[in-house]
């Protein structure tokens, strides 16, 4: 082959150059075989060389072909076998890989839906599990609470046989509501009330059973507070209170005030403070009354000073009940947050030091215009109130000391209420002028 390369006349390497230009070639062909001159250009000459080299080229393949024929069907024939071979090999492979795709599918992907089909199902019944178990335990509580109620003396059927509600039972009573309370709070994802506001059952224990044992509760308790009452000083008609029944009032007052600390200790500042107010305006108005009809003043100073004794008594009371640990975390929650007792909450509230002075200086505070008044009207009962002006003064500090005293005649400090006595006199005293 090389031969015939040398043989022949086209240059191979001008063909094979990569900068090989079929333009540049055919301008060279025109140039070499028309003169610059010449107007008509002579193409068939250049064309004929073109044809004539193509066909020298196709001369020579032919020649090649033939020579090679037999290697290169051979070659062809070896590709072709072996193209053939490898198509089997990755057929087989392709199989094999189907077939074990099919197997994954049936031995994984199949038995994962099912798994998951399963999971779903534990899940569900999961949830309701713990549904079933919040709903047992709130219908447990309930029946606990309804126990607790008919030992309070306020259900009808299980307590028809008590004659006398056991008041401590309030307070597990209230807890029990509490705990009630707390789990249908709790109504977050995930939490153990969840889902059990759509619950019938569990409405119908809150329209039947909390509500109304709640209201029992909050009633009987501030009931408990409005009763207190636990003054040596006992009017006339009436025997003084005996040490058990005094003990018997102190365990139903407290009783009554860790009940509704428990249910809400806004409540109990509420009952507090309602127990105050009365006792504050049953005295402004019977001292009012009693400074018109002057005879009537020391019976009606001795029952003032009885509702102080009650007061002086109450603080004392509060000051020995701490807080109990299950009141509820809602509403009144910053009040107890560093209280170590009851009475720190209602001493803050008031913004007062003490509940007898609180009582002494409100009475004074509002007695002083209507003895103005009184003052003003003149007349018989305004000469008699300026008469006796001296027995008016001593009767009124005897009985703020005598009141600020607490039950039992406990005595306090010397001098302790002398400036509450002061403001008291003042208050009467100072409208009557010299």
């Amino acid at each position: 082959m090389a031969e015939d390369d040398k043989q022949s006349y086209i240059d191979y390497d001008a063909f094979l150059d990569p900068e090989f230009s079929p333009t540049a070639f055919a301008n060279s062909l025109v140039i070499a075989t028309n003169n610059p001159s010449d107007t008509p250009i002579d193409l068939s000459t250049p064309l004929s060389r073109v044809l004539f080299d193509i066909q020298e080229i196709d001369t020579h393949i032919h020649n090649l072909t033939t020579k090679s024929a037999i290697p290169l069907l051979t070659h062809t024939k070896d590709q072709a076998d072996a193209g053939e071979r490898i198509v089997a090999d990755v057929e087989a492979q392709v199989a094999s890989l189907i077939e074990g795709y099919q197997r994954l599918q049936k031995e994984v992907t199949q038995r994962y839906e099912e798994a998951d089909e399963v999971r779903i199902a534990v899940e569900r019944l999961w949830e309701t599990v713990r549904v079933g178990r919040s709903v047992a335990r709130c219908l447990t509580l309930g029946r606990q609470l309804e126990t607790q109620m008919a030992e309070v003396g306020e259900s009808g059927g299980a307590s028809a046989e008590v004659k006398k509600g056991d008041h401590r039972a309030m307070v597990r009573a209230s807890n029990s509501l509490l705990s009630i309370r707390k789990i249908l709070a709790a109504s977050g994802p995930d939490e153990e009330g969840e889902h059990l506001s759509k619950i019938n059952l569990i409405t119908y224990l809150q329209n039947s059973v909390l509500t109304p044992a709640e209201t029992s509760l909050r009633n009987r308790a501030q009931q408990f507070i409005r009763e207190f009452s636990m003054s040596s000083l006992a009017p006339a008609s009436s025997a003084p209170a005996t040490y058990t029944q005094s003990e018997e009032t102190k365990s139903r007052t407290t009783s009554a005030l860790l009940t509704l600390q428990i249910l809400n200790p806004r409540l109990l500042l509420a009952a507090l403070q309602a127990y105050l107010r009365t006792s504050l305006t049953s005295s402004l108005a019977s001292i009012a009354r009693a400074l018109g009809n002057l005879p009537t003043l020391d019976r009606t100073l001795l029952e003032v000073s009885a509702r102080c004794q009650n007061i002086v008594a109450l603080e004392s009371l509060l000051g020995t009940i701490k807080p109990p640990q299950a009141a509820s975390p809602e509403a009144g929650a910053k009040l107890e947050k560093e209280a170590g007792n009851l009475l720190e909450p209602l001493l803050a509230a008031l913004e007062t030091s003490s509940l007898p002075s609180f009582f002494w200086r409100s009475l004074a505070e509002s007695l002083a215009p209507r003895v103005g008044d009184l003052v003003g009207k003149g007349g018989v009962n305004a000469r008699a109130l300026r008469s006796q002006k001296e027995r008016v003064r001593d009767s009124i500090r005897e009985c703020v000391l005598r009141g600020s005293q607490g039950p039992g005649h406990i005595q306090f400090g010397a001098g302790a209420w002398e400036r509450e006595a002061a403001v008291m006199v003042g208050s009467v005293i100072g409208s009557l002028g010299r």
